[in-house]
């Protein structure tokens, strides 16, 4: 949608642009039934009116600049959604990369608003909150904490798989964590377990283990257990690549004798062979709705105090990687 003009306003009003600018400035030279009809038909459009140059402050984006190459890439997505967004609606934005609390602190005396990206710490969130200016976040929050933030559905996510899976025919479903202590795996995991537990004939099992080892041995482990997955679903596309990679070095036949699924749907997914079932996270949109929502609290659009959380919801990518079940679960080193 692009944005509305002044020339817009004076088509619809029948009046001159010359009307519709002192109509909206305020200024002398136009009735009070003219200015009326202007700004009613300005309201019905969506006009938003440009500030003058001293009033204008920029909105300030800060990414945490502690990133892991898992998340490298959403990054690149959330900015490029919040710079387009801010280009069709001539906002400045600044971009900046900290993660010190006395930095973010400086940009929010100078900012409109900020946009925090990724895990900052609580006391620069505390410094911020302080200086009293709109702030979302995108990036995980505390239970019920009262910032605004904007995310994606990684519960959803979860229940989206075991839902595809099961309807292929699999019950023994892996999930592969690698390693703990990240929230938006959890809560995939959480997702996907909370599907499997109506279908008494479903298992579930969580693998951690260190990344850089790959997973082969804690698939050995569940073999030995007796347990044989007949499907993957992975944190992320780098665990589903590594995982497709070392089951094909290992005579597996992908998804004939294994599915695999991942999350994120990021570029190195549609360049393997098979090419990757998986998770599309919508980092374009995320950006784009940050963006819009501390605009939203600046300028008080009759906004509710309380926080908001806003979810952009992912998508299914169904390619190769994954298959209905196999008759027989096949187990490692086992000959063809």
């Amino acid at each position: 949608m692009s944005r509305v003009t002044l020339q817009d306003i004076a088509t619809a009003t029948g009046l001159s642009k010359f009307a519709v600018s002192r109509s909206l400035a305020g200024k002398d030279g136009v009735s009070d039934a003219t200015r009326k009809k202007v700004e009613a038909s300005a309201i019905a459009l969506g006009y938003r009116r440009e500030k003058p140059p001293e009033e204008r402050r920029d909105i300030t984006v800060v990414f945490h600049d502690q990133v892991d190459s898992v998340s490298y890439e959403l990054r690149t997505m959330l900015q490029d959604g919040m710079q387009r967004e801010a280009q069709r609606l001539g906002q400045p934005v600044r971009l900046q990369w900290t993660h010190d609390a006395n930095r973010v602190q400086a940009m929010a005396r100078d900012s409109a608003g900020l946009i925090l990206v990724g895990p900052h710490e609580r006391k620069t969130l505390d410094l911020v909150k302080a200086a009293g200016i709109p702030v979302v976040r995108l990036g995980w929050v505390a239970p019920l904490e009262q910032a605004d933030h904007v995310g994606g559905t990684d519960h959803e996510a979860g229940m989206a798989v075991g839902e595809y899976l099961t309807a292929l025919g699999h019950r023994q479903i892996a999930f592969l964590q690698g390693e703990s202590g990240y929230r938006g795996r959890m809560e995939r995991y959480f997702g996907l377990r909370e599907y499997l537990e109506p279908h008494p004939d479903a298992e579930l099992h969580d693998l951690r283990f260190d990344e850089s080892g790959g997973f082969i041995p804690a698939l050995r482990a569940l073999h030995a257990e007796g347990i044989a997955p007949t499907a993957l679903f992975c944190a992320h596309d780098g665990l589903a690549l590594t995982a497709v990679s070392e089951l094909l070095g290992h005579g597996y036949r992908i998804p004939q004798d294994m599915s695999v699924v991942g999350f994120g749907d990021f570029s190195a997914a549609t360049q393997i062979s098979p090419q990757l079932t998986t998770i599309k996270v919508q980092g374009l949109e995320m950006g784009a709705a940050a963006l819009r929502l501390v605009l939203e609290r600046i300028e008080g659009e009759g906004l509710p105090a309380p926080a908001r959380r806003i979810l952009i919801a992912s998508t299914f990518i169904e390619r190769r990687s994954s298959g209905p079940a196999p008759k027989r679960a096949r187990r490692l080193d086992e000959k063809t």
